[in-house]
């Protein structure tokens, strides 16, 4: 009997072959795309952490300096256009014409409190903002001033001072700041005189607040001292993980300590340079330029001529930009007429970027098209920038110095 066999049918080794190399084809692209994929995502995650950084670095400053020289109502006398006077004897027994709380000198802010006296009160009040630079290469001790608090500091970057008093009262309840000053409170405090009687204009002390209100029988608001210090530091977390951080020390105390600069703690990583103009308004309506003879000439509202243009202060508005550096240091007469702070931050990404190269020169000051030595860059490396800017008003300076 015959038996009829059905022919096997399938695949050829060679199908199987082209069929497989295909299947592979397809899987490869799926893995290069996913690759892609996330490689994109992190390179946009990576540059939203930048652009977010430099923001929150900018907004934190700007925040800090809108409320330097805020002294709880408070005007140093030589600001103060209301007043007029013909005032003998700063603390140094000098005759000067003007108000005795003209700044003399710069402070310096990291003067130990023990040494406080009150011409260097009388400086810390009427200059509200002050700073320097860190030179490349970075020198010893790292700056005129706070050489203990600025370390580690990113060579070629800036330091900013600024000063104010808390907003909120202290020991009054609702707007209490969660710090209530006794006679043994360590804390430095500001109370500012509102009675003409006072013998006083203000108290800047841990102790001694007998200064009244305007009834001149209740006593006056005191108010926590803040002084802080800005400056971009050359590791994050590590001495030598190399991540620049923007840092911040802050004036207070710890434990049995006397009132000083506290360590300072790190804000936001990845900022790499940091740099400051000071508006300077000392140009009154006359003409004339403002330094610290000027800032005590005074001030008649009586007098016609004087009450259109008070010829001892400016408009509240800036009428150049200056750097401060330890080569060219800012003088009392600049920063006591500063009504603007002129911010520069440069933030970079975490992680270098495969195949990208930083060939962009970054403008980290006004006058880059004249002082090439203003550019920093190119870094020709694999790590992404960006330059943020921003500009803000000194309010309680500038404010006072509006004229009708």
């Amino acid at each position: 009997m015959n038996t009829s066999h059905r022919r096997q049918h399938g695949f050829t080794l060679v199908e199987l072959m082209i069929s497989m190399t295909l299947g592979l084809l397809i899987i490869l692209a799926l893995i290069t795309m996913l690759i892609n994929v996330n490689r994109n995502n992190s390179e946009l995650s990576s540059t939203n952490r930048l652009i977010e950084n430099g923001r929150f670095a900018v907004q934190l400053m700007t925040t800090d300096v809108s409320h330097a020289g805020y002294w709880g109502g408070h005007i140093p006398q030589f600001d103060d256009l209301t007043r007029e006077y013909t005032v003998t004897g700063v603390a140094t027994g000098t005759s000067v014409v003007g108000p005795m709380d003209v700044p003399t000198a710069v402070p310096d802010p990291c003067l130990a409190y023990a040494s406080w006296n009150d011409v260097h009160k009388n400086n810390l009040i009427g200059i509200s903002v002050q700073g320097t630079d860190i030179p490349s290469p970075v020198p010893s001790p790292t700056s005129p001033y706070c050489a203990s608090v600025v370390t580690n500091p990113q060579p070629g970057t800036d330091v900013l001072v600024v000063r104010n008093v808390e907003p909120c009262l202290v020991g009054t309840g609702a707007e209490d700041c969660s710090d209530t000053r006794t006679a043994a409170s360590p804390h430095v405090y500001f109370q500012p005189s509102r009675c003409n009687t006072d013998t006083s204009t203000f108290v800047l002390s841990t102790s001694g607040f007998n200064l009244k209100a305007g009834d001149c029988t209740a006593a006056a608001p005191v108010r926590r001292f803040s002084s802080s210090i800005y400056y971009v530091r050359n590791y994050a977390s590590t001495v030598g993980d190399g991540i620049p951080t923007l840092v911040r020390a802050r004036f207070g105390v710890e434990g049995a300590n006397p009132p000083q600069f506290l360590s300072a703690q790190a804000l936001v990583e990845g900022v790499e340079n940091f740099k400051v103009e000071y508006g300077i308004d000392n140009v009154s309506d006359t003409g004339v330029t403002v330094g610290l003879a000027e800032l005590g000439t005074a001030v008649n509202w009586a007098s016609g001529n004087l009450l259109s243009t008070p010829t001892n202060r400016g408009n509240g508005l800036p009428d150049t930009y200056i750097s401060c550096s330890q080569a060219t240091p800012c003088t009392a007469a600049q920063l006591a007429n500063a009504t603007t702070v002129r911010l520069y931050v440069l933030a970079r990404s975490e992680k270098r970027t495969p195949g990208h190269s930083d060939t962009k020169k970054y403008c980290l000051a006004g006058t880059c098209s004249t002082v090439l030595a203003n550019y920093t860059g190119p870094f020709s490396d694999g790590y992404k920038r960006h330059l943020f800017t921003q500009t803000i008003r000194l309010t309680n300076v500038g404010s006072r110095r509006e004229t009708p």
